[in-house]
């Protein structure tokens, strides 16, 4: 039973308001002045909620309400008043009251307030599992006939909308049944990949995804001008769940204009996708054209380490006379730097910022135990993305830009996902080291665990040899070499990991903001 504690000098004239809430199954105690209110809830009574009137004699109810807080922040407080004064108002909800209701009230209101504060967590987790469990069968539906990679990415969006919907209840069944949907996704999606990945690559066909390679010529170059600088930010390794939940600390001073899903690249890896994003080029087109640029995994030296020079090289290639500037942030140092000195760039049309704190996370959960900790799963991974970008450089570079003008462009190179599963493989000395795909000569592996690329080329790829070959791990499977396996599948199993195929790792956003 709900215990309510009503507060008001006249409280027998509220006895009409009273008798309805008994009958609804509601308790309601009174008190007739703030001090008795005080003492009734220190002597231990458990109160749910109080309505609290505003205009008492003696203490009021202001003056109760800071006192009541003090020692029971956690206790719902509802204030009514006579008066629609402003400061009053402001006073009352600076305090942290639960609502505000104006006299006269009658008993549907306080019946809706108690609903609001009381049963609001109960009503929406009902509401909630009862549209998914409508949205279930479609989504089955959907399962059993998706084959285009357009409706591969209203499903995986689908989906990401129900997770982040059901990790606010605590029905874990539907969260289970949900789970269940999201691996026979990755399944078929797996499939619907091996048998299409490699037609997108044909000359002169038209029915394919954008890819990394297209995704500046065809939806970033139309939003750069003269007229208005763009800031472009590309988050190493943000998937879409992870942009879901920043999106509103964005949307608080930026608008939406446009949405734009794309596919990575295969492999789903910062140095073939995110080169080919900056480039324009596959990777097996950087290898011809930008020798001195494009390093194979078994070459020494950074993979990264020519980004700019690939954005100049292909800036010039769609003939875009404009002015330039590109960022890599991998420390906090350097992303405070840059957003001390954010006003430099203000003359720029266009400035890249790279920030690679998501990829370090998604890395450092496999070294450290602290970040396993807090990144145990997917919804916590997400909490932790939150956190950190509402207090990150990153997010007051975005304030510093709105405050010039901007145009945002917020994008990834790839997403992540969390391995659970081994599957072994075997290779020579030399082959990559990457625990979603392999690359190299002589490689064996479980056929049905991957997608075997033993043309590289036919999927825009260089091959170091002769003989190489790629191999991408379907859903959320991780390579292990047999020796010392148990060892290694203990030390990387539920980590975060990218390079394969998944929902997760290919379909990722790129959105573009208009300044409010």
């Amino acid at each position: 039973m709900i215990n309510i504690l009503w507060v008001d000098d006249e409280i027998d004239l509220l006895k009409p308001h009273i008798i309805f809430l008994e009958k609804k199954g509601y308790k309601v105690t009174k008190a007739t002045n703030g001090a008795d209110a005080i003492d009734m809830i220190e002597d231990e009574q458990q109160f749910d909620i109080v309505f609290l009137d505003e205009n008492m004699p003696g203490l009021s109810g202001i003056e109760t309400l800071a006192e009541i807080k003090k020692s029971h922040s956690n206790l719902p407080i509802v204030m009514i008043t006579k008066s629609e004064e402003e400061y009053i108002m402001e006073e009352a909800i600076g305090s942290k009251i639960a609502d505000y209701l104006i006299k006269p009230v009658n008993p549907n209101q306080i019946l809706l307030s108690l609903k609001k504060n009381l049963d609001h967590s109960r009503l929406v987790s009902q509401k909630t599992t009862s549209s998914y469990q409508q949205e279930f069968r479609k989504i089955a539906m959907d399962l059993a006939t998706v084959n285009t990679y357009d409706e591969w990415v209203d499903l995986y969006k689908k989906l990401v909308h129900w997770e982040i919907r059901l990790e606010s209840i605590a029905d874990s069944g539907m969260i289970e049944i949900l789970e269940s949907q999201k691996m026979e996704a990755n399944s078929q999606f797996f499939k619907f990949i091996k048998n299409n990945y490699e037609d997108w690559f044909e000359n002169g066909n038209l029915d394919k995804p954008i890819l990394s390679h297209d995704l500046f010529r065809k939806v970033i170059k139309p939003e750069i001008s003269k007229d208005k600088g763009t800031l472009l930010i590309v988050i190493d390794n943000l998937r879409y769940d992870q942009l879901h939940v920043i999106e509103p600390i964005v949307g608080s001073i930026y608008k939406k204009e446009k949405e734009t899903p794309f596919y990575s690249i295969l492999p789903t890896a910062t140095q073939y996708a995110r080169n080919a994003i900056f480039s324009g080029l596959t990777p097996a087109e950087m290898e011809k054209k930008h020798p001195n640029y494009w390093k194979n995994d078994t070459d020494e030296g950074g993979k990264n380490l020519y980004e700019n020079e690939f954005l100049q090289a292909q800036l010039k290639r769609l003939r875009m006379d404009i002015k330039s500037e590109y960022f890599k942030i991998t420390t906090l140092a350097k992303g405070r730097d840059l957003s001390n000195n954010f006003n430099k760039i203000k003359e720029n049309d266009l400035t890249v910022v790279v920030y690679n704190f998501v990829d370090m996370l998604s890395h450092s959960r496999t070294e450290m135990e602290m970040i396993k900790e807090l990144a145990s799963n997917d919804k916590s991974y997400r909490s932790l993305t939150l956190s950190w970008f509402n207090n990150s450089p990153l997010f007051e570079m975005i304030k510093k830009a709105h405050e010039m003008g901007l145009k945002l462009i917020i994008t990834t190179d790839h997403g992540t996902i969390n391995t659970t599963k081994p599957t072994k493989v075997v290779g020579e000395k030399n082959i990559s080291s990457n625990l979603r795909y392999k690359t190299g000569r002589s490689i064996s592996y479980e056929d049905k665990d991957v997608y075997a690329a033993l043309d590289p080329k036919a999927i825009g790829l260089p091959s170091g040899f002769m003989t190489s070959s790629y191999i991408f791990a379907k859903e959320d499977l991780f390579f292990a070499y047999p020796n010392n396996f148990n060892h290694y599948v203990k030390y990387y199993k539920n980590t975060y990991q990218h390079g394969g195929i998944s929902l997760e790792e290919m379909i990722i956003p790129c959105v573009v903001y208009s300044p409010k």
